[in-house]
């Protein structure tokens, strides 16, 4: 008989074994892959985005979905707690921009590592099988079947993420063995993950990133997210971080609701915009249009953003009006990108969805549908933008329910 069963070695898992065992009980993790935290190993490009250095009440602002459900995890274990953690297990951190917190090294394995390392110090055992079944007795758990063998405890944690990144080991075991015991999973969505265009330029322009441009995320005539940083054209629409941020802003997709517009000269406003392109213009007044704003913009831009002007590539420089001048300006400050959906699941950062938390206890992240029964981090209907929000997540409902548990 172990104290605490913890399925899942991620983030949240390892953070829950760790704060259990240094409460004195016996855990016992399962982790199907050989290696613990591998997708937290890949997190922000490999420098893994730990937490955002910020008040609870901004956390909370930056889920949009049963935020609410966050508010007693969060006074409990906040972003000051987590940075010490880490701190005190040998990690020195750093803030950036928009308070993303990093560890100094730019590691993410310094962070998965210091959990593996912390576990191995206090006796937490890790078996590498996967789990099949949660046993339980009288609508409680008594222990879980892995490898075709039965291992006894009154406390189970589930804790293994969602359905993104698959070849991590996130392949949605934890919503098969929570429906199994009765709980709702709701609808499971791609959150942080590129977008499909059914603009054919982004294929023509596929492999340019642009950095340091403004997008703001339309939905309808109404802006709903606006960032300043580096996206990338791909050939089925656009990525990069820019757009990553904008999907989880995007919460009923369909057809010809949102589309992107893209301020590529974010720095001048369109008064010296149009300054610049009077200078461009005087200086090649008798070349052709497409060969006139070389200057101006990315080469692999150049035939789409001529062809969506309007005005003929071939067309003398000298030629040119006031007017459609003017509308090429607009077009560099406000590049139209349609977008049609997500791409798939697997290629997302996060899962939108996952166990209804109307069915868990926020105060203690335990079940109210099968006693001892735990949830922590991803596999909970709870997500956030990027910035460090959803590991924020993953740590504080970890640590409720290593206090509780």
């Amino acid at each position: 008989m172990t104290d605490i069963i913890i399925i899942g070695g991620g983030a949240a898992g390892c953070f829950a074994a760790v704060n259990a065992a240094r409460f004195g009980k016996s855990v016992l993790l399962f982790e199907k892959n050989e290696r613990l935290g591998r997708k937290l190993r890949i997190t922000g490009k490999g420098r893994c985005n730990v937490t955002n250095n910020s008040s609870a009440e901004e956390h909370i602002k930056n889920i949009p979905v049963n935020s609410r459900f966050m508010y007693s995890s969060f006074s409990c274990f906040d972003s000051e707690s987590t940075m010490s953690f880490f701190e005190e297990l040998g990690v020195p951190l750093k803030t950036e921009r928009g308070n993303r917190v990093f560890p100094v090294s730019d590691k993410a394995d310094d962070i998965a590592d210091a959990l593996a390392k912390e576990m191995k110090k206090l006796g937490v055992k890790v078996i590498n099988k996967r789990v099949s079944k949660i046993l339980t007795k009288n609508d409680a758990v008594c222990g879980v079947t892995a490898g075709g063998e039965e291992y006894s405890s009154q406390s189970v944690l589930i804790a293994c993420g969602g359905k993104s990144y698959p070849a991590t080991g996130s392949t949605g075991d934890g919503y098969t063995l929570a429906k199994a015991l009765g709980h709702t999973v709701t609808e499971l969505k791609p959150s942080l993950v590129p977008l499909v265009s059914p603009d054919k330029f982004c294929t023509e322009m596929m492999g340019l990133s642009l950095r340091n441009v403004t997008i703001d995320l339309m939905n309808e005539n109404k802006s709903i997210y606006s960032e300043m940083g580096e996206m990338l054209f791909t050939h089925f629409g656009v990525s990069g971080p820019l757009v990553l941020s904008a999907s989880s802003h995007i919460r009923d997709m369909q057809p010809n609701k949102y589309r992107l517009l893209i301020d590529l000269k974010p720095a001048l406003s369109p008064e010296q915009l149009d300054a610049r392109i009077q200078r461009d213009f005087a200086d090649n007044l008798n070349r052709d249009f497409q060969n006139g704003i070389r200057k101006l913009l990315p080469a692999k831009m150049i035939p789409v953003a001529v062809r969506l002007s309007g005005i003929a590539p071939e067309r003398k420089i000298n030629g040119i009006t006031r007017e459609e001048r003017r509308k090429f300006g607009e077009l560099i400050k406000h590049f139209p990108v349609r977008i049609s959906g997500f791409r798939p699941i697997d290629e997302a950062i996060i899962t939108s969805g996952g166990v209804s938390v109307k069915e868990i206890d926020p105060k203690t992240m335990e079940s109210k549908l099968v006693s001892g029964l735990y949830f922590a981090g991803e596999v909970i209907d709870v997500d956030a933008y990027t910035g460090g929000f959803n590991l924020q997540i993953a740590f504080s409902t970890a640590y409720m329910a290593a206090v509780n548990m």
